[in-house]
């Protein structure tokens, strides 16, 4: 089980804004506080990190490295409600949601790029078509 997930972005504002309204089809939200120019995501109800998404703003854009972040979402409607809602906060679309076999049998996902650029995903594996 991955802890957390840290991400450099270009600009905190504008990524925080977009992954606002990205990951909440998921059940994430941001954490509430000053965490001194970084944001973090988890889900409602949780009580550890597993799982957390945390953004710090870099200023030299060279030092940006793109990623390829996966979020897990209960049932093909959340994966698709994930990548519309990404779609309407300005992320550009990376993977239309859907069967993708080549990684298993009932996986289903979707994939947006964030204003930065990386690869944000949500998959679910209880496709039942």
């Amino acid at each position: 089980m991955i802890d957390h997930i840290t991400i450099k972005v270009s600009h905190l504002q504008k990524s925080i804004n977009f992954y606002e309204k990205a990951l909440a089809p998921l059940g994430y939200k941001r954490f509430e506080g000053n965490f001194d120019g970084a944001a973090g995501f988890g889900k409602e109800g949780t009580e550890d990190s597993s799982g957390h998404i945390w953004m710090f703003e870099e200023g030299n854009l060279k030092n940006l490295s793109m990623v390829h972040v996966a979020f897990t979402a209960e049932d093909e409607n959340m994966v698709k409600a994930f990548y519309l809602a990404a779609l309407s906060a300005g992320g550009k679309d990376n993977g239309s949601p859907g069967l993708r076999p080549e990684y298993g049998e009932k996986y289903f996902g979707a994939f947006v790029l964030d204003p930065d650029g990386n690869n944000i995903e949500a998959t679910s594996n209880n496709f039942f078509g």
